[in-house]
């Protein structure tokens, strides 16, 4: 049997899994945690890799490992291959104001649209050298190369040491704000406007290529972001929409032409199989149920039964759930809110399935942008930690208006980077042919008065803001 790894390194922790590189059937796995917090030290994740590693029976058997990561995060090194300063995550929305101030510089979003496919919002890596230049300026002066997560843990497998063998891949790449999926070329000149000078930056490698060999010798794939890997992960096809409850919510299909909202709503990205990645990403999506069910004192599966225990449409009672600000719509400074408060809806039931209802319909709205692009979506494939809650599979459908299909329980993420690198081992045109075992259909008539309070709530909010 030959054995291949995939890595996912997210925000809250890394997973590393061994598979069958023919079959994809999982031999063993490990986990580790990262520490909390929207900025993170490098070697953090780092220590959780190899303590992953370790407890997923190492790599001394696997013949290939690929690496998938939070998209986003700015790594910055020096001249000598050292970090300048903890990674700015995805998450970290201090670096608003510099992603309105890039886009008013170039006259608006629909410079950037069509430059890099997307409109740069705070969690773009571009948004967050702007931010370091104005607010760090020595930190700024010593950067010599910028990579990101996926990119440095791949870079630190190979034993690198010289920032100028860093390499990347076009789903990665294309989360910076300055690579252009439509063009497969990087755009220099934006990044300058954003850090002030020139910086190195990784080599985008095809989707099969080899990025070298880990110092054990295993051979390393490209690698690529959470999204791109999730994915390959679940064997994505056109007409296919995967949503991803996780710690952010993701809506994306595969396509095979580039997109460029100049809304800003859909993030033009590549996937990693050589081919385009709409997505709409929310800040907000499994922390929701997670707070409510503190609020209420109950367990993940407790907050569950009371949702269901509750009629359609919570009686009127919706949530905003915009507890971190929210990315879509683009207002870092926003907070959740409630709506339609009375005596008979203020029960733990009723706002159980309030938050449920409210997470899915942000996310809903990210199906919506999908559409507008032109997307037609057979079906929405429901994966991360968010799809285990049984009122989260059962209001699904009713909100997205199409049949939602649940694989069993994975590490989507990690599998898909474990593809990957089976995909280069093998040198093969196309990745291995993996299936995801059985899978969960539920179908539901569409509930459009639940949506419809959705828009009038997130409007009310919205109008309210600066």
């Amino acid at each position: 049997m030959v054995l291949v790894a995939g890595v996912d390194s997210s925000t809250q922790s890394c997973k590393v899994v061994v598979r069958d590189a023919a079959t994809g059937a999982l031999v063993r796995e490990g986990r580790a945690a990262h520490p909390a917090g929207t900025e993170v030290h490098p070697d953090a994740w780092w220590s959780a890799l190899t303590a992953a590693i370790g407890q997923a029976g190492g790599l001394d058997d696997v013949e290939a490992v690929a690496v998938g990561a939070q998209q986003h995060g700015m790594v910055c090194l020096d001249e000598a291959g050292e970090v300048v300063r903890p990674a700015l995550l995805w998450n970290d929305t201090r670096s608003a104001g510099a992603a309105r101030e890039l886009v008013a510089e170039r006259g608006g979003p629909d410079f950037w649209a069509a430059a890099v496919g997307s409109v740069p919002v705070a969690s773009f890596t571009i948004t967050k050298l702007r931010w370091l230049a104005e607010h760090e300026p020595d930190s700024a002066a010593r950067v010599h190369a910028v990579c990101l997560p996926h990119d440095w843990l791949t870079w630190r497998l190979a034993g690198g040491t010289d920032p100028g063998t860093v390499t990347t891949d076009r789903g990665d790449a294309s989360g910076t704000g300055y690579w252009s999926p439509a063009s497969g070329g990087y755009r220099p000149d934006l990044l300058r406007a954003a850090l002030g000078r020139d910086a190195a930056v990784p080599t985008v490698l095809g989707p099969a290529q080899a990025a070298g060999h880990a110092r054990g010798g295993a051979l390393l794939g490209a690698g690529t972001g959470d999204n791109a890997a999730a994915a390959l992960g679940v064997g994505a096809a056109l007409g296919d929409v995967v949503v991803s409850v996780g710690t952010s919510g993701t809506v994306f299909t595969p396509s095979d032409r580039p997109s460029a909202d100049p809304s800003g709503i859909v993030a033009g990205f590549a996937d990693a199989a050589g081919g385009y990645l709409p997505l709409v990403c929310t800040l907000n999506a499994s922390r929701v149920l997670d707070a409510t069910a503190a609020l209420l004192g109950v367990s993940p599966a407790g907050l569950s039964e009371l949702a269901l225990s509750a009629p359609a449409g919570a009686g009127g009672l919706v949530l905003v759930p915009y507890l971190e600000g929210e990315r879509t719509p683009n207002r870092p400074l926003a907070a959740g809110s409630l709506h339609g408060m009375r005596l008979d809806t203020m029960t733990p039931a009723h706002l159980a399935r309030a938050a449920v209802e409210g997470m899915l319909c942000a996310l809903a709205d990210g199906l919506d942008a999908l559409l507008a692009e032109g997307v037609v979506p057979r079906r929405v494939i429901l994966v991360g930690g968010g799809a285990r809650s049984a009122a989260v599979r059962a209001v699904a459908p009713s909100i997205f208006g199409v049949p939602v299909v649940v694989p069993p329980p994975g590490e989507y993420v990690a599998d898909g980077a474990a593809r990957q690198a089976a995909w280069a081992l093998s040198g093969a045109p196309e990745p291995p042919q993996w299936t995801l075992g059985s899978v969960e259909t539920y179908e539901a008539d569409p509930e459009a008065g639940v949506r419809n309070r959705y828009a009038e709530a997130t409007a009310h909010v919205l109008d309210r803001l600066p």
